[in-house]
């Protein structure tokens, strides 16, 4: 199947799978009661009026899973790790350690692991093993088929949809699958924009985002809609840009190509939910871990070295603050953005770390009290968290994403783009988001 402008290239690849098939039809015998399903699916999954409402719908329907079965394991692994920070406590004491160290391991190092631990293992462990039985389905191909028109609307090829998919996974990932896409032009639109799809790192936080603030208003089903929403925003955002990158800095002729699409087939389930559970969330985990733990106690001394009346990491959240007021945020999520460049992981972590530093100090053993945190502590709204979440989906790539892109393109002016072309659009829609709900009176 292939979406493409191109009459004479349609011709040869339709002149060649006929060609293929009536060789396979003069050595292969078919029951004439044989249905194909494949086929019966495809008509549905692929066509041009249902392909795309389906592919919201489900992946809805799998946010709305990983919302429904995320919150009460996180509450218990919480209170399991929770207690094991007073167990820590009790330990210091009894080494007689000075009050600093207590509170740099403790409140620094080990309370940001808990919290990456306690909310961000159940939503990947059931988010990554769903996305990964569409993958074995042969799902996936079917949604690139869906989203090749669009590209090659946008001035982009339609192989991005496959670096697009990759990118769900690892943006890091998803950079170095364009090197499918002949085109050094359409390359490097691929490379810029793969950003704009959200990465394993950053479904967590705009989960638990989702579910407290959209979830707490209208229901999970709210919540889960809202992550499917910033899904395909991100979807448009890369569409746009293609589309601008194509007719401003990289102008040319977009190329064609045919996507041969796999057969369907059953997952095998055990096998394919084991895999991703071990190839994905630990793995992911593990990099979450080994990030946070020194992140957190980065923003603990951060927060406690004063040069004057208030901390180092107040001073730089009270830089930013105009900035993020008008991006409908604060200057301590920018701030979080900026230090956890590393690693997408450790954004949200490193922000609760900087409000708790800041005086809050309270547990957070469940999403109810990070919920208190934010709104009850720090005055969040549903508008503060819907520019987060927008915020983080479009913002600049993590470090290893950015260390990907320089040695692809073996170009600073490319990779230094790649940081603010995403970082322009994410303040441009916060912006125009925030000034618009205010100015309308909606909050």
């Amino acid at each position: 199947m292939s979406h493409t402008e191109s009459p004479v290239r349609d011709r040869i690849v339709k002149t060649i799978y006929q060609e293929a098939e009536s060789i396979a039809s003069r050595v292969i015998k078919r029951k004439k009661s044989a249905f194909d399903w494949d086929t019966r699916l495809d008509d549905i999954l692929t066509s041009r009026w249902f392909g795309l409402p389906i592919m919201f719908l489900l992946l809805g329907f799998v946010f709305w899973l990983t919302i429904i079965g995320a919150n009460y394991p996180s509450q218990l692994l919480a209170k399991i790790l929770f207690w094991g920070q007073d167990q820590l406590s009790v330990i210091f004491q009894w080494f007689g350690a000075p009050q600093w160290l207590h509170d740099f391991f403790v409140l620094g190092v080990y309370r940001t692991v808990a919290w990456v631990v306690s909310v961000m293992l159940p939503p990947m462990a059931i988010f990554f093993p769903l996305f990964a039985l569409l993958e074995d389905s042969g799902y996936l191909p079917r949604l690139a088929f869906n989203l090749d028109r669009l590209f090659k609307l946008a001035g982009a090829h339609g192989k991005q949809a496959l670096t697009m998919c990759m990118g769900f996974g690892c943006n890091a990932a998803g950079v170095t699958a364009c090197r499918i896409i002949e085109s050094p032009r359409e390359r490097l639109i691929a490379i810029v924009t793969n950003n704009f799809v959200p990465c394993n790192g950053r479904f967590p936080a705009l989960i638990a985002l989702a579910f407290i603030f959209m979830g707490g208003l209208a229901g999970v089903g709210a919540a889960a809609l809202t992550v499917a929403g910033i899904v395909m925003t991100g979807i448009a955002v890369t569409l746009l840009t293609a589309w601008f990158l194509s007719k401003t800095l990289l102008k040319g002729v977009s190329s064609a190509f045919a996507l041969e699409l796999p057969p369907y087939r059953l997952p095998q389930i055990g096998r394919t939910i084991i895999r991703s559970l071990f190839d994905r969330t630990i793995i992911i985990l593990t990099r979450a871990v080994l990030v946070a733990a020194p992140a957190g106690g980065l923003v603990w001394v951060l927060a406690n070295i004063r040069p004057g009346e208030h901390s180092i990491l107040i001073y730089g959240a009270g830089l930013l603050q105009p900035l993020g007021q008008a991006l409908g945020l604060d200057g301590f999520i920018l701030l979080s953005f900026i230090l956890g460049l590393p690693a997408n992981e450790i954004v949200l972590p490193i922000l609760l770390m900087s409000y708790l530093s800041a005086g809050s100090m309270v547990e957070l053993d469940s999403l109810p009290a990070l919920k208190m945190l934010l709104v009850n502590g720090q005055g969040w709204t549903w508008l503060t968290a819907l520019c987060t979440m927008l915020f983080s989906l479009l913002h600049f790539p993590c470090g290893t994403t950015l260390f990907t892109i320089w040695r692809e393109t073996k170009s600073v002016k490319w990779t230094g783009l790649a940081i603010i072309i995403p970082f322009t659009v994410a303040s441009i829609v916060c912006f125009v988001i925030n000034w618009t709900v205010r100015t309308l009176g909606l909050i």
